[in-house]
């Protein structure tokens, strides 16, 4: 059946607008950047080719309770043991027994013992599939009590009029955009991944056939540069090589006419900013989509979960590395459900519980694929949160009880170049990186147990981006209130 030209050219037209979408680039002031590329240093030999370097976010949406996530498990009566944080929430429900607690000690906290949540051990007699081994070896560290902030806050400072505080804060929708921002103090239209994408993509991936960003969720704040574009692609269950399929353009004689056809409307208006950056996206599409074409595969087994085939596809990209040209590469993906305001511990399988041994499985898989490919100490998966949650529980019984929107939470960083086996952050009023577990207490900002940070989100991610690789003149430039804090390097990482 034969075309008109002007279905033709639709057709053309719509497959790469499809495939442009992948990209990201859908904003007309993203677009114009692009066209301007103002990022322009040379490569230089204070980066050296061929280092690979990968950050791996994990996005735990809806506020992960991290109370239940890390817990004293120590009977030390001068900072908060395993008895305070019964207290708070036996009587509801929401306490996790003693004995079900995976112990770890914190070389930080004068050697005490605390306790990971059990859904990150081994699991239905499977061993070692679980990240609670990985703390043991050093490959797992805690950073605790971070959250968003303008400047270090006391609760004193907190209950007074004027100091300037995280807008809308317990606000799901404005916490999780100042998490990926790592910008408390104002609105952001970058995230922190983008804006450090922008700032080290002409160095190290200057013939990258990819962009340095990749999300396997869809568009985020996190992954959105100034000047940079990040790549959008499916799960693992969908193969590598299918991710960016361009549609109607085979080996066929129509087809290739047709890819002529859209090369040459591509070279029109080549003036205007607008169309340039259009055309450019349109080409780095057709880039990608080729590049992504051949198929690789993992050798781990990855659990079929929502979080075990974003991360099985985090993997297979790694795996392609030297054939896409990326010495240094983001990686975004996330885990919904985290907003348990009810039936946070019903069953081991499900709310929180089940969640955490999702992640858990997820991790370990992704950490042993890294270790099969010779990356481990090249990976470094982090999590992040909108924000912690009450240890005040919410409701009552075994079916209703949860948790309430709080502020600061624990985080995890996983690689072979984590300095593991310990906390890190700032110390809180008794002295430790762990908050004081007592409503309306020190580290309380009112009475029911939300805890006021005293890392910023800020700090960690600049751990973690200096680690990366990010230039120290550029650091305030990813991180603008880096300077309202003592230190931008939490001690976490190996250089």
């Amino acid at each position: 059946m034969k075309e008109s030209r002007r279905q033709f050219i639709a057709k053309s037209g719509c497959a790469l607008s499809m495939l442009a979408l992948a990209t990201q680039a859908r904003h007309f002031g993203l677009m114009s950047a692009l066209a301007n590329n103002v990022n322009t240093q040379p490569a230089t030999a204070a980066y050296p080719p061929g280092d690979y370097r990968a950050l791996v976010c994990i996005f735990l949406a809806g506020g992960n309770d991290g109370n239940n996530m890390v817990i004293p498990n120590h009977d030390n009566t001068s900072i908060s043991n395993y008895q305070a944080y019964a207290n708070a929430r036996n009587a509801q429900g929401l306490a996790i027994a003693r004995n079900q607690l995976l112990p770890i000690t914190v070389p930080r906290i004068s050697g005490l013992t605390y306790g990971l949540h059990p859904g990150f051990g081994p699991y239905t007699g499977q061993p070692n599939n679980g990240i609670h081994e990985l703390y043991g070896q050093g490959k797992l560290a805690v950073v605790t009590n971070v959250g968003n902030l303008v400047a270090p806050m006391t609760r004193q400072q907190y209950q007074q009029n004027g100091v300037a505080k995280p807008y809308q804060l317990f606000s799901h929708s404005d916490q999780v955009a100042q998490q990926q921002a790592g910008i408390s103090g104002q609105r952001s239209y970058s995230g922190w991944g983008g804006r450090i994408s922008d700032n080290t993509h002409t160095n190290f991936n200057p013939n990258a056939l990819i962009p340095t960003i990749t999300s396997i969720s869809g568009t985020t704040l996190f992954t959105i540069g100034g000047s940079t574009a990040p790549l959008a692609i499916a799960s693992g269950n969908v193969a590598l090589n299918q991710v960016l399929v361009l549609q109607g353009y085979d080996s066929s004689t129509v087809a290739a006419a047709r890819r002529e056809a859209i090369s040459q409307v591509r070279t029109f208006n080549e003036g205007a900013n607008l169309i340039q950056a259009a055309n450019r996206i349109s080409d780095a599409a057709v880039q990608a989509s080729s590049a992504l074409s051949t198929a690789v595969e993992v050798t781990v087994a990855f659990p079929n979960t929502t979080l075990g085939n974003q991360l099985k596809q985090v993997a297979r990209v790694i795996k392609r590395r030297e054939g896409l040209g990326t010495n240094r590469q983001i990686f975004f993906c996330l885990l919904g459900g985290f907003d348990t305001h009810n039936g946070q511990v019903a069953t081991a399988t499900t709310g929180q519980n089940g969640l955490l041994l999702q992640l858990s499985q997820a991790m370990r898989a992704f950490y042993d694929e890294m270790v099969t490919q010779g990356t481990e100490n090249n990976v470094t998966t982090l999590t992040l949160s909108d924000f912690g949650r009450t240890l005040n529980p919410a409701g009552s019984g075994t079916g209703a009880v949860g948790s309430d929107h709080a502020w600061g939470n624990h985080a995890l960083v996983m690689g072979g170049a984590v300095r593991g086996g310990d906390f890190y952050g700032m110390n809180t009023s008794n002295g430790t990186p762990f908050p004081t577990l007592q409503n309306s207490g020190p580290d309380d900002t009112d009475d029911r147990g939300r805890w006021i940070p005293t890392t910023s989100v800020e700090q960690y991610a600049a751990t973690l981006a200096r680690w990366y690789s990010l230039p120290e003149d550029q650091m305030s430039a990813v991180f603008p209130n880096i300077g309202n804090f003592t230190t931008s390097d939490l001690g976490f990482m190996s250089l």
